[in-house]
């Protein structure tokens, strides 16, 4: 499916990356036939990445990089450079230089924000391009099979309206990771909404082979939670009071009471016990909801209740850097 002029000449695409190689100009080449205007926001890349794209003909925007940098100035900055170029502008498609744009999702999800003008933002399905590359980048995959239908937030790749990007003023700068999250709340807030239509989206690359990649992953998903969660956590939703109050539950109230409970009672049994018990609960809940095997359902809450324990350390990252007065530092993985 491919785009008319006037249609194409409506949506810009931000692209961002860093030393992603082929995978970006795979991902720039995927845009061309639906965006007429785009834009690669640069973030200190060491290889050719930038040259590479400027032979395909595409601007490019060099972050300051004395500066620390964060995924949400990327995104900004590129879409401040379209919007003062292009007023016609009428959507903004974001995606991650290691991505790739799915043949039909541009118009799919054009459609869906010019047929329902009370939606800010359009998702889709999410995929990994390597699944059976690592075990890591299978969690991945299931992660992003998210339900269609409205949606509490997007993630790193959608379809944004100009209009309500701009009633918001985008992304906070300051977040180092769930800045789409976060502005999915403040749209909420002011009466947009988010969907998450029935439609491929993007390949993704997620390149995870180590342990310590999924514990940095990990980590930063922690830090994004307690981060939000002192912004927002006062507003009337409580904004990711769920995801911190368990964190805290499963990485620290409960092993206490194992080591406390340990050498003066049985009690601390049952307390290591609610961890497989939790792990089953949830699996016996997704079985409902996504059609694949048992053991890979076990795979995927297993691991997020293992996760609980890196994100306590983004947590105490969080906590330790609001002490000190310090700014938080993007925690990278790969």
């Amino acid at each position: 499916m491919i785009l008319s002029t006037h249609a194409m000449s409506q949506i810009g695409a931000v692209v961002i990356g860093r030393n992603e190689g082929k995978r970006l100009i795979t991902c720039i080449e995927s845009l061309m036939k639906f965006a007429k205007y785009i834009i690669y926001v640069d973030s200190g890349s060491t290889d050719d990445s930038i040259e590479a794209v400027k032979k395909i003909g595409i601007r490019v925007v060099s972050l300051d990089m004395s500066i620390p940098f964060t995924a949400a100035r990327a995104r900004n900055e590129g879409a401040s450079y379209l919007l003062s170029k292009h007023l016609e502008l009428k959507y903004l498609q974001f995606i991650d230089g290691d991505c790739e744009l799915q043949a039909n999702w541009m118009v799919s999800a054009g459609q869906f924000l010019d047929e329902n003008d009370n939606y800010a933002i359009a998702c889709g399905r999410r995929r990994e391009r390597f699944p059976d590359k690592s075990v890591y980048n299978q969690l991945c995959d299931i992660e992003w099979n998210t339900p269609v239908g409205d949606a509490l937030a997007c993630g790193g790749d959608a379809l944004i309206r100009v209009k309500a990007y701009k009633e918001v003023n985008g992304y906070r700068n300051d977040l180092i990771a769930g800045e789409e999250p976060e502005m999915c709340f403040r749209l909420r807030r002011y009466g947009w909404k988010i969907r998450r239509i029935d439609v491929e989206m993007t390949l993704h690359d997620a390149a995870i082979t180590k342990l310590s990649q999924w514990w940095n992953r990990a980590k930063r998903s922690g830090y994004a939670y307690v981060h939000s969660y002192y912004l927002h956590g006062n507003s009337a939703e409580h904004f990711k009071f769920k995801e911190v109050r368990s964190i805290i539950i499963w990485a620290l109230l409960i092993p206490m009471a194992i080591v406390v409970l340990t050498f003066s009672s049985l009690f601390s049994l049952v307390f290591i016990l609610l961890y497989p018990a939790q792990i089953i609960k949830n699996t016996l809940k997704l079985t409902r909801l996504k059609s694949m095997s048992i053991s890979l359902l076990l795979l995927f809450t297993t691991s997020n209740i293992l996760a609980k324990f890196p994100q306590f350390t983004g947590i105490m990252m969080f906590v330790f850097n609001q002490i000190k007065g310090k700014e938080g530092r993007l925690i990278e993985y790969k």
